[in-house]
């Protein structure tokens, strides 16, 4: 009787001990939405209760209130670290449900603009994990990393951030001239301080220990959960929609899909490491590779004709106003398209009903998943490792709205 006594006792001295926090939404580490609920013994946490936020955009309706061109511009402002790979997504859902066959050189510049809107997510995911574990001058290099590509993406798309570039059936203009030299001098440059982040941090004593073995998930929980990108290749899944699910011209890419081992938090830390390599390596080929001739298809009920053709023909100026005011007549049906962003499978569901406007745009957002599991990363390590997984998701708000 007296044990049972001693262990109830024990038993309620134990959860009196327990405290519930917390965490965000004000928190800087919590993107000024997120908030978690901990239930700490000590500095170890044992559950988590996670709340999104809400970002009050609502994207997906407001996708139903303008013409199917008028919803490029909110899907920049979905993963804002690599806006043209939402734009990619989304004018492909548009163009494989109308059955429109983009030119040769229009996938290559797709591909291109892609891939330096992965070295720009890579880099503010790394630039931010090592700030938050008190590396503030590997942080300097990767934002000025950075900041060497968005001078060559407003220089392709005349914006730095916001490009709103791709057009349904092919681009807002070409590329400018010289523009492979320029790019190629910028990357030489990111490259040399990528060298000095890894010198940096991948054999840093602190940086190591305060990221291996943390934030781990298994390979069962990561595909059960629904993760992708980054997430899923870190427990050893060999999954790149680049490669398995080949759209554009990836197919004609030599370059590795890499996969982690442990699934924690140096492994996903090395992942976007060595993928930024591979990025480099498919840009090298693009240019290689880029085929000439237009990048927009010849049919005015897909692109808006050219300027020439609307100052001085009926026919252009009838075209060019029929697309403004009504939208591009999408047939009738319903389809999914997926591209691999920055943190994984993005994906557009859109359905039309045969007019301007679209019907229905639901984006599968790959931020919103790793949420998901953000759970299953934190319970059973310490309230100090909390920031520095969060960080590895790379959660970006704008995707994760709902």
């Amino acid at each position: 009787m007296m044990t049972q006594t001693h262990a109830l006792a024990e038993e309620a001295r134990r959860v009196g001990d327990r405290m519930i926090v917390n965490m965000g939404p004000s928190h800087p580490a919590m993107h000024g939405t997120v908030k978690m609920v901990l239930t700490l013994d000590g500095e170890n946490v044992e559950d988590v209760d996670i709340h999104i936020g809400y970002l009050h955009r609502g994207f997906e309706k407001m996708a139903e209130m303008g013409t199917w061109q008028q919803v490029l511009p909110y899907c920049d402002r979905l993963n804002y670290c690599s806006p043209m790979i939402n734009n990619v997504g989304y004018v492909g859902a548009m163009e494989k449900l109308w059955g429109v066959e983009i030119t040769p050189r229009c996938k290559y510049i797709r591909m291109l603009i892609s891939e330096i809107s992965r070295l720009t997510d890579h880099l503010t995911s790394i630039a931010a994990g090592a700030l938050e574990l008190g590396g503030f001058t590997p942080f300097l290099y990767a934002v000025e990393a950075r900041e060497m590509l968005y001078p060559m993406v407003e220089e392709l798309t005349g914006a730095r951030l916001t490009t709103s570039y791709t057009r349904i059936g092919g681009l807002a203009k070409d590329l400018p001239e010289d523009y492979e030299r320029h790019l190629m001098a910028a990357l030489d440059k990111v490259q040399s301080l990528m060298d000095k982040v890894d010198r940096l941090l991948t054999k840093n004593r602190i940086f190591y220990d305060r990221m291996i073995g943390t934030g781990t998930i298994t390979k069962e929980d990561a595909i059960s959960t629904g993760c992708t990108g980054i997430m899923l290749r870190c427990t050893g899944v060999d999954w790149d929609l680049r490669k398995h699910q080949p759209y554009l011209a990836y197919d004609e890419m030599d370059f590795d899909v890499i996969v982690g081992v442990r699934g924690d938090n140096y492994d996903r830390y090395l992942c976007r490491l060595e993928e930024m390599q591979q990025s480099y390596k498919i840009i090298r080929q693009i240019f290689a590779q880029m085929p000439g001739g237009s990048v927009n298809v010849d049919d005015w009920r897909v692109v808006l004709p050219p300027k020439h053709a609307v100052y001085n023909s009926i026919e252009g100026m009838i075209a060019h106003f029929k697309l403004v005011t009504e939208g591009h007549q999408v047939p009738a049906g319903e389809t999914y398209y997926a591209v691999e962003g920055g943190n994984g499978e993005l994906g557009f569901y859109i359905v039309s009903r045969g007019n301007g406007r679209p019907y229905r745009v639901h984006v599968r957002a790959p931020c919103f998943y790793a949420m998901g599991a953000l759970k299953k990363l934190l319970v059973g390590h310490l309230l100090s490792d909390i920031i520095p997984t969060f960080d590895t998701l790379n959660m970006i708000g704008g995707e994760v709205d709902r």
